[in-house]
């Protein structure tokens, strides 16, 4: 006995939800990956979650025009929400606490940005004549180097290790562990100098633009990083009409920084979000190819004879799990990061030489990779050498602002 005929309605469900499978789509039919897309420059100012961005965009710029004063009340303002200076335990795991956080919504930045907060901040509490907190500010920046706790990679700033020694030495105390460190770290590349208990002119250079960052992947969920090399790869402070030349080398570069952790480079940043988008979309495919298979079973069974109704609510089962998965997974905003520092340098040099008290007038040149002088890039400069046992911190950008 052929069984009774399924209502028609259920049979328009499935039909129903196949239309609707049809408009959400299938793996052959999602989008095609988007292309990279690059961060502006423009974002708007004011919103509380891009305080500390704000605040270091200014601070730099400051810097640069000689406004310390209002380099150092946005760096504060910034350092407290990042942290503060990290001097102990306890100040680390508040840190660890802040730059861990899932909650990307207020900037917090890469650790190369947040380096370069405690980086400037040091430079300033050294003009100030506090060598002490600008070794707190540069071992800070070497533990934001270093990571979350669950990530952990070994800090390898050349310059933060060296000043670190340096300001410990100015202290009468023992900097040569720090030394050994940054030493280790540069390698063949440069020799770095002994420290030297007489100068008194600390010398900080930058020039180069920074890593910039964008957006790839299927979801935009990639944040990777693009590095256009400048042409000023050293530079070198000009005296007394050349009879004092103080070559101050690139010890550090930004894009190197953005673009590996330890020393390993990386190919991208992928948050937590994008592996779940990418988890949750799979699924959902698997889901509604099984519903079309099932539903394409039921018409079968049903134009046998055979009792469909299983298929059929399979069908329907295996539909609703599929959409419902397409639309966690489209709600999900996977969206990397994109909002940067974005008047950063790309190379960090310093020079400590020792020069008389007084004016000294020459000029500031940037070499080419052969060494060759950027002739349009080199600028006059007048310094001043204070009297006394205080140093002279001197701060030299290629950057306007």
């Amino acid at each position: 006995m052929r069984p009774t005929a399924r209502p028609r309605a259920a049979r328009g469900l499935g039909l129903s939800l196949l239309a609707l499978l049809a408009a959400v789509g299938l793996p052959g039919c999602a989008t095609a990956p988007a292309e990279p897309r690059a961060a502006g420059r423009g974002e708007s100012a004011g919103l509380e979650r891009d305080r500390v961005l704000h605040a270091c965009r200014a601070a730099a710029a400051a810097l640069r025009t000689g406004d310390y004063p209002g380099a150092k009340a946005r760096l504060d303002d910034a350092l407290a929400r990042l942290g503060g200076l990290i001097v102990d335990d306890a100040a680390a795991a508040r840190a660890r606490s802040l730059f861990a956080a899932e909650d990307t919504k207020v900037f917090l930045g890469e650790p190369y940005e947040r380096v370069m907060a405690y980086y400037y901040r040091g430079i300033l509490y050294w003009r100030d004549g506090e060598p002490d907190n600008a070794r707190a500010c540069f071992r800070s920046g070497l533990f934001n180097d270093a990571g979350a706790k669950d990530e952990r990679f070994s800090a390898d700033y050349v310059l933060l290790e060296y000043l670190e020694g340096l300001a410990t030495a100015k202290l009468q105390g023992d900097g040569t562990d720090a030394l050994a460190r940054a030493r280790a770290l540069a390698g063949e590349r440069f020799r770095l100098p002994d420290y030297s208990p007489g100068a008194n002119v600390l010398i900080f250079a930058e020039y180069g633009y920074g890593p910039r960052k964008y957006a790839a992947g299927r979801y935009g969920e990639e944040l990777r990083f693009q590095v256009q090399e400048s042409p000023s790869r050293s530079a070198r402070l000009v005296l007394h009409e050349g009879r004092t030349v103080v070559p101050l080398p690139a010890y550090d570069d930004l894009g190197f920084q953005a673009t590996t952790r330890g020393g390993r480079v990386m190919d991208h940043i992928l948050g937590r979000k994008a592996v779940f988008k990418a988890a949750t979309d799979a699924a959902a495919d698997v889901a509604l190819a099984g519903s079309v298979i099932a539903a394409d079973q039921a018409r079968r069974r049903d134009h046998r004879g055979k009792d469909a109704g299983g298929s059929e609510a399979a069908a329907v089962g295996l539909g609703v799990l599929g959409v419902l998965g397409k639309v966690v997974s489209s709600a999900t905003r996977p969206e990397a990061d994109t909002r940067q520092w974005d008047n950063l340098p790309q190379r960090l040099s310093f020079a400590a030489v020792r020069l008389p008290p007084g004016e000294h007038a020459g000029r500031l040149e940037f070499l080419d990779r052969e060494g060759r002088v950027l002739a349009a890039r080199t600028r006059p400069v007048n310094l001043s050498v204070a009297p006394g046992d205080r140093d002279t911190v001197l701060f030299f950008s290629e950057l306007p602002r």
